[in-house]
């Protein structure tokens, strides 16, 4: 069993930055593919990054490129995500998820989630 706890969310002006944190307790997750997924008020969650055990694979949803990036810290089993430029569009809950296999197929454990709110 894999506990992930998000943190690092926050209100933000357009423009800025925040980096959020999952830290991962129960087993190690450096086998595991991570991702991070979003939730708006209203709209369905969807998927934001993720990024296979090793990570020799990385993904983005097209909205994110070149302005969110993922990545993990083993040591100290916990997984990030840097968001620079933000938009208003970001706002949501973001979630955090740990996959059972290596490559992510599906994640089996999610985080809490942590708010994020940009403001114009």
């Amino acid at each position: 069993q894999v506990h992930l706890v998000e943190s690092g969310g926050g209100l933000v002006q357009a423009g800025g930055s925040l980096r959020l944190s999952c830290a991962a307790s129960g087993r190690t997750i450096s086998r595991s593919a991570m991702g991070w997924f979003r939730q708006a008020p209203g709209k369905e969650r969807e998927f934001v990054a993720g990024m296979h055990w090793d990570g020799s694979v990385i993904y983005y949803r097209d909205s994110v490129k070149d302005r969110f990036t993922i990545s993990r810290d083993n040591n100290k089993n916990t997984v990030y995500l840097q968001m620079n430029s933000l938009k208003p569009e970001d706002t949501a809950e973001y979630y955090c998820a740990a996959s059972s296999t290596g490559t992510g197929a599906s994640y089996q454990y999610w985080g809490q989630g942590t708010q994020v709110t940009v403001s114009l």
